[in-house]
């Protein structure tokens, strides 16, 4: 139930749109608040509600403190990682296991819930909210160094993430390059309900560990900003992540199937104790004569699971008259699947050592497409709607389905849909 986490460009926030003529920041006393509220559909999966608010105070001297609440709350049904079947199956949920039975033993209680036949099994009782506080105090240190330092603390049903980071940034060539160095320490603590199941254990006989897991994440990012011209730039971003600690997602499941390709069993994954991760990061930002906004970035990421991904992210600002503008939005996302992802597991072979059925890890292509719409004034108040369309895809019929499972569809489709409101204001 964790929400993905936090990416290591959270800690860069390069001054681009001032530098392209956005609007000016607010008097010394007043706060620049912006306010957001993201509604994201899966049709008969995942649906979530975010809110957000954010504030930044201009302390004086181009001293900011910056503080941000964000609230998720998410409902409907998650695919477990088992497979499709021709019968009926039963799953049981993780609920229970926190309190105390009639004996006095932990509750080991659970819920069951089943899925049609030749349907991708989801796990229709999923929920999650998760509530996340930062705050951030920007100070330039002299003319060509400022530094900023963020504090960042998010907490879900079973999941609390606290997390500190430092920024430095140096201006040279006449203040039109930027230099800059960022650091991100992270702990997460992974508490599941119903407590964690041992690696490989089957779901009908559940062995479960006490106590709670942890996670200790350092993210380092290098980065260079060049001005080109008065109207142009371009940012480039190196970034480092290693991460020591629990990576199991404690609820998927990967199916044991026979020789008919029938599910016999339903084991809990296993991923490796550790994950480092290397990423590469341009963007080239533009202001055309007529004051529209061209914006094209590139990300590429590789990693010890054998994960390498391609990120192109375009968007187009058309100005309209009485500062009405729209935006449209295309982002392609491709990526490899890691080593130990499988999409079944069969009962005449060896346990391997890890293991993964979560698609999410697999071979797949995502397409965004979207527009924004909004306004921009010369009193701080501004406004926006965004809607925006994806599509993930991956291999369906892959080569080493047998029996049954070569009529399933083994990586179903996923599409969302993304609607935003936005609203910016002094105060």
């Amino acid at each position: 139930m964790q929400l993905a986490r936090k990416k290591i460009a959270g800690l860069l926030s390069i001054a681009t749109c001032s530098l392209l003529g956005n609007a000016s920041r607010a008097d010394t006393g007043d706060w620049d608040v912006d306010s957001a509220i993201l509604f994201y559909d899966e049709p008969d999966r995942v649906s979530a509600v975010e809110p957000v608010i954010s504030a930044t105070k201009d302390l004086g001297d181009d001293e900011t403190l910056s503080m941000k609440i964000v609230l998720d709350i998410l409902t409907g049904a998650s695919a477990n990682g088992a497979v499709p079947s021709a019968s009926v199956q039963t799953f049981t949920t993780p609920s229970g296991g926190r309190g105390d039975d009639d004996d006095g033993d932990e509750d080991d209680s659970r819920g069951l819930y089943t899925v049609q036949p030749n349907e991708t099994p989801l796990d229709d009782t999923f929920e999650d909210e998760r509530i996340a506080f930062s705050l951030n105090w920007d100070k330039p240190v002299n003319r060509n160094n400022r530094r900023n330092l963020g504090l960042n603390l998010s907490a879900e049903n079973d999941f609390l993430s606290v997390s500190t980071n430092a920024r430095w940034q140096h201006d040279l060539n006449q203040r039109n390059t930027t230099l800059t160095f960022g650091i991100n320490l992270e702990l997460d603590v992974i508490d599941p309900l119903g407590r964690t199941p041992v690696p490989f254990s089957s779901m009908v006989d559940l062995r479960r560990q006490s106590g709670t897991e942890s996670r200790e994440v350092v993210d380092l990012i290098f980065g260079v900003t060049q001005v080109i011209n008065r109207s142009s730039l371009f940012q480039v971003n190196l970034s480092l992540s290693n991460s020591d600690g629990y990576m199991t997602d404690p609820y998927k499941f990967v199916s044991v199937v026979d020789g008919t390709g029938e599910p016999i069993d339903q084991l809990f994954e296993n991923r490796p104790d550790g994950r480092s991760r290397q990423s590469i990061f341009g963007k080239y930002k533009k202001t055309l004569a007529n004051k529209d906004i061209f914006t094209a970035s590139y990300r590429y990421m590789t990693d010890d699971w054998e994960i390498d991904s391609h990120t192109f992210d375009f968007t187009y600002r058309y100005k309209i008259n009485q500062g009405y503008f729209f935006e449209p939005h295309l982002r392609f996302y491709q990526q490899t699947a890691a080593e130990f992802y499988r999409y079944f597991l069969l009962d005449s072979q060896a346990l391997p050592e890890f293991v993964s059925a979560d698609y999410r890890l697999g071979d797949l292509d995502t397409t965004t497409v979207g527009i924004k719409f909004g306004k921009e004034t010369d009193g701080n108040h501004h406004w926006s709607a965004r809607y925006e369309y994806y599509l993930q895809t991956g291999e369906s019929s892959p080569s080493e389905a047998i029996g049954q499972l070569r009529q399933q569809d083994l990586f179903p489709d996923v599409e969302a849909y993304i609607i935003q409101f936005s609203y910016s204001f002094t105060w």
